[in-house]
């Protein structure tokens, strides 16, 4: 196959699923040293919804706590449908599983930025994020976790 014959188009950006939670209002913002833990999780799943296109979803959820208690959580499931055609079938999953979400990523940050800054807190910019070595990680571990179930049976 190709080059020429690859075809890699956005068909549409959306957000999926929002959520902001700011559980220990108005305490939260009486603190005086805004010095909060973050935990920020992402992760990212696919789904073919027709020939040559898919839907990715890059799932972020970010938690902020001062000592024990919850600041506040923010979630956000950023989506893209995506036209990827002319790959080789060795291709596809990284393409699905890390350049897709990549793409995702600045307009989930944006969305956790607003999100946040909405909220009342200061304005949170999330770090990039190495979506290629996240899906061969993830990969790994797939492999690893499928050889302990044929060794276990």
């Amino acid at each position: 196959m190709s080059e020429e014959n690859q075809q890699f188009a956005i068909q549409k950006l959306y957000l999926k699923d929002v959520s902001f939670e700011s559980p220990n209002s108005p305490q939260a913002f009486m603190e005086g040293d805004w010095q909060p833990q973050i935990n920020v999780q992402i992760n990212s799943s696919n789904q073919s919804i027709a020939e040559n296109t898919y839907e990715v979803v890059l799932e972020i959820t970010v938690t902020a706590k001062l000592e024990e208690k919850t600041a506040f959580l923010a979630e956000i499931k950023q989506a893209g449908i995506f036209t990827i055609a002319g790959f080789p079938k060795e291709n596809m999953g990284g393409m699905v599983g890390a350049f897709c979400p990549e793409t995702l990523f600045p307009f989930a940050r944006e969305a956790i930025a607003d999100l946040v800054s909405k909220g009342g807190f200061p304005q949170l910019l999330l770090a990039p994020v190495n979506f290629n070595a996240l899906y061969t990680q993830q990969v790994q571990q797939q492999a690893a976790a499928q050889s302990e179930e044929e060794t276990a049976h």
